[in-house]
């Protein structure tokens, strides 16, 4: 079932209907809306009633139960919409059904009195560090499934107090017992590549896949590796640029990959037989520095060059749209869309990000804001995100710029504007660093973050910790680190150098 907001469509097994929603107006002098956490209850429920049969899920593959949870409630969260109530309580009985009738149990057979404590922990779903009002919403919406209240024996706890020991233990269940910063201790090295002659400038796994790796190089070649089955290997090298390979994104479904390079050409392969399936020369003879597919529509490509160019390129066709060009200041150096692909942000090397409206029917750009990060710092990498943490619900947007910094910014209106949050002191003047998001949402208290550093370091750093949020450190290139990557359950993390090493890190 999905949902949109204000003319409603709910569909239902491939059935449309259409209603309306009316938007709740605002209470006087309130400083969140209202609609919040009844946009929350939804998912929260949902959440709730697939935690109470999780002990009953891959019995004998505790982590495939911690993942499926947390993933869960990642894309709760990432689609999260004003909701039908009617639709909604019809969801969750079906789904409730459902799982009652897989797993041979009825919900009052979960009660957590008839439960040893070790399994009590699992099913309870109040978060460390949860605000009243968020810790209220979830105790109600446990209720309304079917479920127990989480409210303790002197009811929810009062502002500015401290979540008691018990609620912390739910939280820890469902996130495997450890804090932030244990969770991104890694064991050690797990394989190191070195098939590429220099810079390796990007890797990036593949969406939704474990194992599944892409490096682009300024030796002018790409190549896939597979390095979570079997032994780690390099399955293709991509071969057709003429000079430096300056970036490349994977297309939404893994089948196709799109490549930019100096020698101003754009390339489309295939990920499986490593085929390059089109080329299409930039219109203006420049360097293409960045490219990114459309995230919903593979046919959409939108290019950046070295004369300021954002140009939107049809691959089906091999033609840029009428309406699909507009110019920046400085060369464009990176692209990023949000997850909607309405938005698209374009950093140069002028310290400036410029927002495009996206129209995916005919692919016209329209200008939105423009932001100054610092002049003259060259903006390297851009990376968006729905959300940062439970904390941080508003979009986000992670800047590396080659002023000695990684700053945070809020998506602050429809036109994509932004709006400074966090600023990082990172060792970045001179090569292209490129930051991202670690993949999976928390349960805990904070949000992290992963970038390159010319000091020869990986940093993990909370962004939303005030005071000391670097919280891991990960030394073993001998080089600038370009390139950084988590794969999608963040059991792997890819880096990259200066020298063309790219070193595959395992998590404890």
């Amino acid at each position: 079932m999905t949902v949109s907001p204000r003319n409603c469509a709910i569909v239902r097994n491939g059935l449309e209907v259409t209603s309306k929603l009316k938007q709740p107006k605002a209470a006087a002098g309130s400083s969140y809306f209202p609609f919040r956490r009844e946009r929350w209850l939804g998912g929260n429920k949902c959440l709730l009633i697939d935690a109470k049969f999780n002990n009953h899920r891959a019995p004998a593959a505790p982590g495939f139960k911690t993942l499926y949870i947390r993933r869960r409630s990642q894309l709760l969260r990432d689609n999260s919409r004003e909701e039908d109530g009617a639709a909604v309580r019809n969801y969750l009985r079906l789904r409730l059904s459902l799982l009652q009738q897989r797993y041979g149990v009825t919900l009052d057979q979960l009660s957590l009195k008839s439960r040893p404590s070790s399994l009590r922990s699992a099913s309870r779903l109040t978060v460390e560090g949860d605000s009243p009002r968020m810790s209220r919403s979830m105790s109600l919406a446990m209720s309304q499934a079917g479920g127990q209240s989480l409210e303790g024996p002197h009811g929810p706890p009062q502002p500015g107090t401290v979540v008691p020991t018990q609620r912390a233990e739910a939280s820890k269940a469902i996130v495997g017992g450890k804090s932030i910063g244990e969770n991104y201790a890694f064991s050690g090295v797990h394989h190191i590549f070195d098939q590429h002659t220099d810079s390796v400038t990007m890797v990036r796994f593949a969406h939704n896949d474990q194992g599944l790796l892409a490096c682009s190089s300024l030796d002018g070649t790409l190549s896939i590796c597979q390095v979570a089955e079997g032994q780690p290997r390099v399955i293709h090298t991509l071969r057709h640029h003429t000079a430096g390979v300056t970036g490349f994104d994977w297309s939404s479904t893994n089948d196709l990959l799109l490549s930019g390079g100096e020698d101003g050409m754009v390339c489309l392969w295939s990920s499986s037989s490593g085929e390059c399936l089109r080329t299409v020369s930039d219109q203006s003879g420049a360097n293409v520095l960045s490219c990114v597919f459309h995230p919903l529509n593979s046919n959409w490509a939108v290019v950046g060059n070295s004369n300021g160019l954002v140009q939107v390129l049809n691959m089906s066709t091999g033609h840029y749209p009428k309406g699909g060009t507009s110019k920046v200041a400085g060369q464009v150096t990176a692209l990023n869309f949000d997850s909607s692909g309405k938005t698209l942000w374009a950093g140069d090397d002028k310290g400036t990000i410029v927002s495009f409206l996206f129209d995916l029917g005919s692919g016209c750009l329209k200008k939105g804001k423009r932001c100054v990060v610092q002049e003259g710092a060259a903006i390297t990498s851009l990376s968006a995100r729905t959300w940062a943490s439970r904390e941080a619900p508003n979009p986000t947007l992670l800047v590396s710029a080659s002023c000695n910094a990684l700053l945070l910014y809020r998506v602050a209106d429809k036109d994509g504007g932004l709006r400074l949050r966090r600023k990082f002191n990172v060792a970045h003047l001179y090569q292209p660093v490129r930051s991202t998001f670690c993949p999976l949402m928390s349960f805990r208290q904070g949000a992290c973050v992963v970038t390159g550093c010319e000091d020869c370091s990986v940093l993990f750093l909370d962004v939303e910790r005030d005071q000391r949020p670097l919280i891991n450190r990960l030394q073993g290139h001998a080089a600038p680190v370009l390139g950084v990557s988590f794969n999608y359950d963040e059991s792997l993390l890819a880096t990259s150098d200066a020298t063309g090493l790219v070193i595959i890190w395992k998590r404890q």
